[in-house]
């Protein structure tokens, strides 16, 4: 690797990210940040409008182009239609981010098996199907970085996630594998961990103080992860500043796992 100034090494101009869940929260934001890197954008979500909404707001707020695809990441032939989609009007893929993911929550004995399937649909299935559908392209290509979206619960437990958690360790899992089998081409995969953020996802604990509490006390920084504090991380694997960085998992967790 040539040597260049630090600060280049995070540029990620000329290169194509594809961002599941890309139109709200941890997802938007992220896309938000490779635009902002130089990165041209290819937004995702199951809902065309928003993904259209999400990437006109990127292209205005970075001058990086940016465009939105539907596609429901559980299903195959979407995916592959999703990727073949973005090669043809870019050419390449250089960045994946599997952020798309659900959070369902009830003690296990009254947790409906559909729902804990649906959970492990979308975090699990989906991002399997994402990875395979970029990895001959990317292997051909002999370059990309994958990251898949983990969660502080990729490393700790916590009551009532008995489908959450199980699916973001499983995520842990088909990165390192992911990793060990793409170095022979240059592609690597890691895993991006966020701790509590206050996303569409966690909305639903703010009518609960007392639980509020439970998982805000969790991190040493004793507060919830703002969004665009997940940017730097994201540009970080994304880019050429993680070179030597494959099937590793980072925490972006205010300090929860530190613990």
């Amino acid at each position: 690797m040539s040597e260049s100034h630090v600060m280049d090494l995070f540029r990620l101009d000329g290169r194509v990210a594809l961002i599941t869940g890309g139109t709200k929260g941890l997802g938007r934001s992220m896309a938000l940040g490779l635009a902002q890197a130089g990165a041209t954008t290819v937004i995702c979500s199951r809902h065309a409008d928003q993904c259209e909404s999400a990437a006109v707001e990127v292209a205005a707020q970075t001058g990086s182009e940016s465009v939105g695809f539907a596609a429901d990441v559980t299903s195959e032939e979407q995916v592959q239609s999703l990727v073949d989609e973005a090669v043809h009007r870019f050419g390449r893929l250089d960045v994946l981010i599997n952020s798309a993911g659900i959070n369902l929550r009830h003690p296990i004995e009254e947790f409906p098996p559909d729902e804990w399937q649906q959970v492990m649909d979308l975090n699990v299935r989906g991002t399997w199907l994402c990875c395979r559908a970029v990895a001959p392209l990317m292997k051909q290509q002999r370059n990309g970085s994958v990251i898949n979206v983990g969660s502080t619960l990729s490393a700790v437990g916590l009551a009532n996630r008995s489908a959450y958690c199980p699916s973001k360790h499983a995520v842990i899992g088909l990165t390192k594998t992911l990793a060990l089998e793409w170095a022979p081409f240059g592609v690597r995969c890691n895993t991006l961990c966020p701790g509590p953020f206050l996303t569409e996802m966690n909305v639903p604990l703010l009518g609960e103080p007392e639980k509020v509490k439970a998982v805000v006390s969790q991190t040493a920084l004793n507060r919830w992860g703002e969004l665009p504090e997940i940017r730097g991380a994201a540009v970080y694997l994304a880019s050429d500043a993680s070179s030597y960085m494959t099937g590793a998992s980072l925490y972006v967790d205010g300090g929860w796992t530190a613990g």
